[in-house]
């Protein structure tokens, strides 16, 4: 993938020799070394995973494949990030086709396909589908990278969803706004920094 040896050579040694430990409420286990996976809570997992992903794709061939939608003149068949994948394309055929090459190519190098967490979404009627004897679900929405996806398109319910969540934020935050020991502009400052991401996250989409 055209990653430098400096680079391969980092990530090699910080991977190198794990060990982990769990605690729970009874105390904590022996330490013990991991052998696969990346870094529970590193900034750095999501990419190393994005890599192992991009690998599965170009395996799988989804970049020569012509399926997917057409997005600024674009054919897209595909948006991830980490183990958060969505397959995208105009028909029922090609999108059994595709689930089935990724699938695969993730066996491969040691991945399972948790049809729990698979689901389906059409625009327009669907048949069901099984997977290894597993029903997979069909749903009217899902919420992919923050953002609710509904299958007639209309974003009315993300936006009111946003707004409900910033009404949490601010519900909250209700104790520190009716205080007296602090100051309106740090009030204000608050509900900018806490209040306003929430409702505007992801606005762009």
């Amino acid at each position: 993938m055209g990653i430098p040896d400096h680079l391969t050579c980092l990530l090699r040694n910080l991977y190198a020799g794990q060990e982990e430990t769990v605690r729970t409420g009874h105390g904590t286990t022996d330490w013990f070394q991991i052998g696969k996976g990346v870094r529970q809570g590193c900034i750095l997992s999501p990419c190393l995973f994005n890599f192992y992903a991009e690998y599965i794709m170009r395996n799988a061939g989804l970049e020569e494949i012509q399926a997917g939608i057409k997005i600024a003149g674009r054919k897209i068949n595909n948006l991830r990030y980490a183990d958060d994948t969505t397959l995208m394309v105009e028909s029922e055929e090609e999108l059994k086709s595709l689930l089935m090459k990724v699938k695969g190519e993730s066996e491969n190098v040691g991945l399972k396909l948790n049809i729990q967490k698979t689901k389906i979404m059409a625009s327009g009627p669907i048949t069901s589908w099984e997977i290894d004897g597993e029903t997979v679900e069909t749903v009217s929405d899902f919420i992919f990278g923050g953002s609710k996806i509904t299958a007639d398109g209309d974003c009315s319910h993300e936006i009111k969803r946003h707004l409900i969540l910033g009404r949490k934020v601010m519900t909250n935050l209700d104790s520190i706004l009716k205080s007296r020991d602090i100051t309106l502009p740090t009030k204000f400052c608050l509900v900018k920094a806490m209040v306003f991401p929430v409702v505007v996250y992801e606005c762009e989409s």
